[in-house]
């Protein structure tokens, strides 16, 4: 590794890694999304840098069990999307163990047909354990990715079933993944993550058993109540490891990218996209002010007033609510 290499991977110079993110410098985006992921104490310094350029990249999900081909998938999408000439990010999430912490990041392995473009920029990240199929560090990795110029974030989550719904409040667009043969059927008729899909894609599509897929998600989807002018979910096919179906999913995509930009009735001009980044930004603003109240009520352990609520509570001589408010009015506002 050269020196330069070395020095970006250590550095915390802020103004300088964010000017290397700009130019496209995969090795300062990586040191930029480490800081990140690690909660350096510059993590603030970093968002104030980056905020004037987020807010423009195109941000979409995938999610789906285990063996559904989400990374396939993914893998064709930034083919695709790279064919249009625009820049692609993606942050695809691995389980960890709950042990160790570690993970095996395998997601760099399947993607290597993209490994040597320098418009394709690939991270994947451990979710060390936070449950919903993403990592805590994503919402911000997704901003890292913004302001280092990418059109396109696409975000693949862990694969872990049915409560995997907490990427519909991170991405524009959600695609659910199905498989034939994978109990979807039954699925279909339970709540979860199948409430979540703007695209329903139905992959392997060569499998016996696709077609019923196909038709159980359309009467689930038909089942639904929806008012005028609201999203019905497109469900199409595909054959990832052979690049079929491809198109159809960008076009089922596409149409969802034009729902979102139609201004709202009596909306003065706001939209759909509009009202979902506020929405994203809303629980972004809150997760960092809970983890910052988190911290401080953590550090009163080391202090008397916690322990010393806590002994009276254990005793019946003060009720938990009123112990809480009362540790809520020692905390410094």
């Amino acid at each position: 590794m050269s020196t330069q290499a070395t020095s970006i991977r250590r550095s915390r110079d802020v103004p300088t890694l964010v000017a290397g993110a700009r130019e496209g410098d995969h090795r300062a985006v990586a040191r930029l999304v480490s800081l990140v992921e690690n909660d350096d104490p510059v993590l603030p310094e970093v968002a104030a840098a980056l905020a004037p350029h987020t807010g423009s990249a195109q941000v979409i999900g995938l999610t789906g069990s285990p063996g559904v081909g989400k990374s396939t998938s993914t893998n064709e999408l930034v083919r695709a999307f790279r064919a249009r000439g625009q820049r692609v990010g993606v942050l695809a999430v691995d389980p960890s163990s709950p042990f160790t912490g570690g993970a095996i990041l395998g997601d760099r392995v399947r993607m290597q047909d993209h490994a040597t473009d320098s418009g394709v920029y690939i991270r994947s990240m451990s979710s060390r354990g936070h449950l919903g199929g993403l990592a805590a560090a994503t919402p911000q990795a997704v901003r890292v990715l913004e302001g280092a110029g990418c059109d396109v974030v696409l975000i693949e989550t862990v694969g872990v079933g049915q409560a995997e719904v907490e990427i519909a409040s991170l991405a524009d667009t959600t695609l659910v993944l199905l498989a034939p043969g994978m109990g979807d059927a039954i699925q279909a008729v339970k709540a979860g993550i199948l409430e979540i899909a703007d695209v329903f894609v139905v992959n392997k599509a060569d499998r016996d058993g696709a077609d019923a897929t196909y038709r159980d998600i359309q009467g689930m989807i038909g089942l639904g109540e929806r008012g005028p002018g609201e999203w019905r979910p497109q469900v199409v096919r595909s054959v990832a490891n052979r690049a079929e179906g491809i198109d159809d999913v960008m076009a089922a995509m596409d149409k969802h990218r034009e729902w979102l930009t139609r201004p709202l009735p009596g909306g003065a001009g706001a939209h759909e996209l509009t009202r979902r980044r506020e929405a994203r930004a809303a629980a972004e603003v809150e997760a960092i002010a809970l983890g910052a109240l988190r911290a401080r009520i953590g550090n009163l352990r080391g202090g008397e007033a916690l322990p010393t609520l806590a002994a009276r509570v254990a005793a019946g001589k003060l009720d938990p609510y009123a112990a809480a408010k009362e540790l809520l009015s020692t905390l410094e506002v």
